[in-house]
């Protein structure tokens, strides 16, 4: 599915997205990803909602975001409460939806020029 928005030229935004792939400018990932307007981290350590933990939020909170957008693969599937703790502490909002949905939500956000984190599970296996 490829997308397109202009309401952030310079943020990274995702071009298209399709199971195991996403692209974000001119660039292809294929292992878990995180992306938010500034910065991307590949190779995020979970790649199923089962590996998911605490600790990997950590990463999502380094740009601050309002929000956090949690892509968990083909299908929405919800982690254990306990995953969210972090982001509740630091009082970040956290939305968890398909990948494919993710991406549009993501990029509909970024062009409203809101602070938020798109992380994908991406199981490279």
């Amino acid at each position: 599915m490829k997308m397109a928005l202009d309401g952030a030229p310079n943020a990274n935004l995702v071009r298209s997205y399709e199971p195991g792939r996403v692209q974000v400018r001119d660039r292809e990932y294929t292992t878990s990803t995180i992306i938010s307007a500034s910065r991307i981290v590949e190779n995020w350590p979970p790649r199923t909602i089962a590996e998911l933990r605490a600790k990997h939020l950590l990463a999502l909170t380094e740009d601050r975001p309002e929000v956090v957008i949690l892509g968990t693969g083909e299908t929405q599937v919800f982690p254990e409460p306990a995953v969210f703790v972090t982001l509740i502490d630091l009082g970040i909002g956290c939305e968890v939806m398909d990948n494919s949905a993710a991406c549009r939500t993501y990029n509909i956000l970024m062009s409203e020029q809101r602070q938020v984190t798109l992380a994908l599970l991406i199981d490279d296996r």
